[in-house]
């Protein structure tokens, strides 16, 4: 599936100002993750939903 065909949605820790902010794509068999600030032409890291799961719980302590 293309980066594009895909669903984005911005991190709620992101503000309208700029600065670090991430997107992040679901999809069932994988998580896409790209930078906010690039859209489209930003590189895309793609995990699978076990990783995914296991960073966003590893991040939250």
């Amino acid at each position: 599936m293309s980066a594009a065909a895909l669903s984005w949605f911005k991190s709620s820790y992101s503000s309208d100002e700029g600065g670090a902010c991430v997107e992040v794509a679901a999809h069932p068999a994988t998580v896409h993750v790209r930078d906010s600030k690039l859209g489209g032409t930003s590189p895309v890291f793609t995990a699978s939903p076990d990783t995914w799961d296991a960073f966003v719980a590893r991040a939250a302590r």
